[in-house]
Order: structure tokens, then C-alpha cells, then sequence
């Protein structure tokens, strides 16, 4: 297809804002649509709030009677809930895994058994379903160990727990009383923690970046997890040969494992990394883009994105490749409400968004919306993740100081971000003389 077409993206989080704003760039793009989307979203694309993505009967009949050429999948439940199965059956290129596939993110335990199969290095583990002998095995392991919620839980089912009384609080929360819980109980690994992203198309594999998330909820990394409070890319711990054992170690086995059982994968592998004095080790697979590191690795792409979304949806990567501006790194910086990732309140308003980017427009400095919505010419916020304000510089440490400079220059009382992302990156780059 080389004529522009129509695209449906699905999604409303910072995530689709980037995706977004880096889709809408492509000649291919005749028109964007984005449901639900989000006011960042609609500077765009046109949002459409009244498709119900659950309905996938209606997403199937809105591609057909926009004449949609492609539907990019942003969050995970969709694509674990099978709207891919269901566009794809239709007739209609979706970028995304079907739901057997989408298991990689959807169920631990699922993965988990995939890399005892094929040999993938990961921590060691044990599955379960039943309260006791979760509590049995907890105290023959002892602590440090980590207790992951065996489904979805939107980046915060994991806990990593010290001690032997935290631990078994976690198993009590998953399993006590819930029926049909599960869980996995896995190793403490060491080390440090990074993102590996790769365009997958069911048999080949192109790497599309690096990146560093930062899930914390405070200044060095304290507190509960969350979705994510930053990023920054590339991660220059994920050194070329590192990059190169993941890709034949973990990606390459996990591709050629799920092409075994029948159920190929297509879309997006983000290998969550554990950089262990044995190498890298696979902590989890998300089956999407990730959020927040979405949002520095789309402002880091120096070529058209839609052309891979597009061969990958129909299943042929061949010769393509993804190019990103070596010379330039991003960091992004969550602003979140007040309360999060507890309960937080709703319609407080944030003013200065629109004037916090660069004045010259040359795109250095960009805000994703994410949880926000429209109140007239007010901008109010909407969700426990609000903003991520994204730079670029020559450096993380460069791009640090024009993202936080930025972050001045919004004004919401009601909100509040972390002061230290990219922190040991740009230690890293002092030590070594780059930055």
C-alpha cells in the first residue's frame, strides 16, 4: 500500500500521544483517527470518544466504513481482550500480538514456563494458585524475593519484597480468599534494570531501541511501584554486545518458541532486562509500547514509522529497518497528581502546558498528555499520570535540564513529579567525560 490511507490508533494515554504525534508525520497517514484518544491526542489526529474499543464489533465496522489501511494497538488489556484476532479475521492489518500471543504479558506464569522451555535466562521461580503452599515455598526461599500478580496489573502487581512479613502480605493479597488468584514467586535478581524494545512480525525480529524507566514513586527510588515516573534513551548500559545476546538469547528463543506452539507473535516485544554479573536476564515481557519510554523513543526516530508498524501488522520485516538520531538522547519526566499511584483527585487544572515547549518549534522540548481532558479552554487533570515532558539533547544530562526546565514552566500545585530521573546516566556521562 503507497497510497495514504486511514489510521486507527487505540489508546488515550501519553503512550498514543506519542504515537500519535510520530504516526501523524508519515505521507502514508491520510487521516488519524484515535479512540478514545486525549486532548494531546487531538492536536494529531481526530479523537473518537464515542467508539467503544471493548466492542470490537464496532471497531470492525468503524475500520470498514472509514476505509482503515491499519489499526495500531496501543494498551495491553485490548490486545490480551483478542481485538487483533478479531481485525485480522476481518480483513483489517492490525499492529499488535493476537491474544494467545498477547499471554507474554498477560500471564507471568505463561512466560515464565515459555523460558523454562527454551532455555531463556531468567530469575527462578515457582507458580501458584493456592495459598499455603505459596506461604510454604516464601518461607523455604526466604527474602529477598519478588511476588508478581500472575495477570494484568498495569505495571504495579509486582512487589519486591525484603522481608519475609512483606512478602507473604503480597501472596495474602493475591491469593487470600480471591478465587481463581495466581501468582509467581521468583529469585531477587541484582543488577541494574533496562528496556529492550523489538519490532517482531512473527518470525524475525528488528531491535528499535533502548531505555531506562524509572517505577518508582520517589527521588531514588522509593515507595510503591508505578507505571512509570520517567525515562530516558538510549540506555548506554545496554552496551552492543549486550544488545546482541539479548537478541540471541532472549528474543531470538521467545520468537522461535511462540512460532512452535502455533500462536506467533507480531507487534512489540519490551523485554523488561535485569543486567545480572551473569548478563542480561529477562524480568517480564510487555506485549505493547511502553509508557512512559514510548515517549523517548518516538522523539528519538530519524524515519517513517508507520511503514514497519504496517509490514509487521501483514508479517513481513524484510528489509526493514528502523533508524534513530545517534546523536541525540531523550528524557522524559512523568507529572503525576497529588495521591498517586493511590487515590488522587480529579479536575484540578494545569495551565502553561502550550507555552512550555521550545519557542522556536523546532520540537526539543514536547509535552505528552495523558491522563487530562477539556473543560472549555481549561486543561484539567484526568488520571493519575497526567503529563510527560519530553527532551532532547546531544546528552541524557543535556536533555535532563531542558526537560526539567520545562517542567518549571508548567504551573499545577496539585501535581508533583520526581526531581532525579536519568540520575545515574548522567553520572555515567561525567565519569566517562560525555557529558
Amino acid at each position: 500500500m503507497t497510497e495514504p490511507f486511514s489510521i486507527l490508533l487505540i489508546g488515550s494515554g501519553g503512550r498514543e500521544h506519542a504515537l500519535a504525534w510520530a504516526i501523524a508525520k508519515s505521507p502514508l497517514c491520510a487521516t488519524l483517527f484515535v479512540a478514545p484518544g486525549n486532548p494531546g491526542t487531538a492536536q494529531h489526529g481526530e479523537n473518537r470518544p464515542d467508539l467503544a474499543v471493548s466492542d470490537h464489533a464496532a471497531v470492525v465496522a468503524f475500520c470498514r466504513s472509514e476505509n482503515v489501511g491499519l489499526v495500531v494497538v496501543g494498551p495491553e488489556a485490548p490486545l490480551v481482550a483478542g481485538l487483533v484476532d478479531d481485525l485480522q479475521a476481518a480483513g483489517i492489518p492490525a499492529f499488535g500480538p493476537t491474544r494467545a500471543a498477547a499471554q507474554l504479558e498477560g500471564s507471568k506464569g505463561f512466560t515464565k514456563d515459555l523460558c523454562a522451555e527454551h532455555d531463556i535466562p531468567t530469575a527462578a521461580f515457582a507458580r501458584f494458585t493456592a495459598l499455603e503452599p505459596a506461604l510454604a515455598y516464601l518461607n523455604q526461599r526466604g527474602a529477598p524475593i519478588v511476588v508478581k500478580a500472575d495477570g494484568l496489573a498495569a505495571g504495579k502487581g509486582v512487589t519486591v519484597a525484603e522481608t519475609l512479613p512483606e512478602a507473604e502480605a503480597a501472596v495474602r493479597a493475591i491469593l487470600d480468599g480471591t478465587e481463581g488468584g495466581a501468582l509467581v514467586i521468583e529469585e531477587c535478581l541484582f543488577g541494574e534494570e533496562a528496556s529492550f524494545f523489538a519490532l517482531c512480525d512473527g518470525t524475525r525480529a528488528v531491535p528499535i531501541g533502548t531505555a531506562q524507566d524509572h517505577k518508582r514513586v520517589h527521588d531514588g527510588d522509593r515507595g510503591p511501584n508505578t507505571g512509570g515516573m520517567g525515562a530516558y534513551s538510549p540506555a548506554s548500559i545496554v552496551t552492543p554486545e549486550i544488545a546482541e545476546t539479548v537478541m540471541a538469547r532472549i528474543i531470538a528463543p521467545t520468537l522461535k518458541g511462540m512460532a512452535a506452539r502455533g500462536t506467533p507473535f507480531s507487534g512489540i516485544l519490551y523485554a523488561g532486562l535485569m543486567l545480572t554479573r551473569e548478563g542480561p536476564k529477562l524480568i517480564e515481557y510487555n506485549t505493547r509500547f511502553g509508557d512512559p519510554e514510548t515517549q523517548v523513543l518516538m522523539p528519538r526516530l530519524s524515519g517513517d514509522l508507520v511503514p514497519a508498524l504496517l509490514a509487521a501488522a501483514k508479517g513481513d520485516l524484510s528489509g526493514v529497518e528502523i533508524g534513530f538520531d545517534a546523536s541525540r538522547a531523550a528524557l522524559t519526566v512523568v507529572m503525576a497528581a497529588r495521591g498517586y499511584p493511590g487515590a488522587v483527585t480529579r479536575g484540578t487544572e494545569i495551565r502553561g502546558v502550550e507555552t512550555a515547549g521550545d519557542a522556536a518549534g523546532d520540537e526539543t522540548v514536547l509535552v505528552f498528555q495523558a491522563g487530562t481532558r477539556r473543560d472549555g479552554d481549561r486543561l484539567l487533570a484526568d488520571g493519575g499520570r497526567v503529563l510527560a515532558v519530553m527532551a532532547l539533547g546531544a546528552t541524557v544530562g543535556e536533555a535532563k535540564e531542558r526537560a526539567y526546565a520545562a517542567v518549571q514552566r508548567i504551573d499545577w500545585p496539585d501535581g508533583f513529579y520526581r526531581s532525579d530521573i536519568g540520575g545515574r546516566e548522567v553520572a555515567r556521562e561525567a565519569a566517562s567525560g560525555g557529558g
